[in-house]
């Protein structure tokens, strides 16, 4: 059987947080992303696209940002525990394929740095997971530098 999942996530820019996409730290941006965790919209829309693609929920059901443990974790972190959720259901991931939407931090040059990194801690081959990255062109949060925002779509294999 062949699923698959949609993961979407979105976090404020803000002055004095540090910037992680795609497992990255991105020590000489401007502003970082607000969040309990360490704000990574791509680990977090990736494993929301995992859970939904293994039919175990949202992201929020199991690191709640209302929970101590969760403050500041990595996206490393959570993509490991999702990993693992995920192959105790019994199913393998396939590929991940994610859009970083950001008008703030231009990505080209780390997008297959972040897709080797995510490729590692889920278990994959780099061919197996992609990073694209667009802009909004100034229009909305995204346009207007406030926002970056993460889509993902994942697929699983039983």
């Amino acid at each position: 059987m062949v699923r698959t999942g949609i993961g979407w996530d979105v976090h404020p820019l803000v002055e004095g947080a540090e910037l992680h996409l795609g497992c990255l730290h991105f020590p000489d941006a401007e502003k970082g992303l607000k969040g309990h965790s360490d704000a990574d919209v791509v680990c977090h829309a990736i494993c929301d696209a995992l859970l939904g693609a293994a039919a175990l929920g949202d992201i929020g059901d199991y690191f709640p940002d209302t929970d101590p443990e969760f403050e500041g974790c990595p996206g490393s972190k959570l993509l490991e525990r999702v990993r693992d959720m995920v192959a105790e259901k019994g199913y393998r991931i396939v590929n991940v394929d994610c859009t970083v939407m950001s008008d703030a931090v231009r990505l080209g040059p780390k997008k297959k740095d972040m897709a080797r990194t995510v490729a590692s801690h889920l278990g994959l081959r780099p061919d197996e997971v992609c990073v694209k990255a667009t802009t909004w062109e100034g229009h909305g949060a995204v346009g207007r530098g406030e926002v970056i925002a993460c889509e993902a779509i994942a697929t699983v294999r039983r």
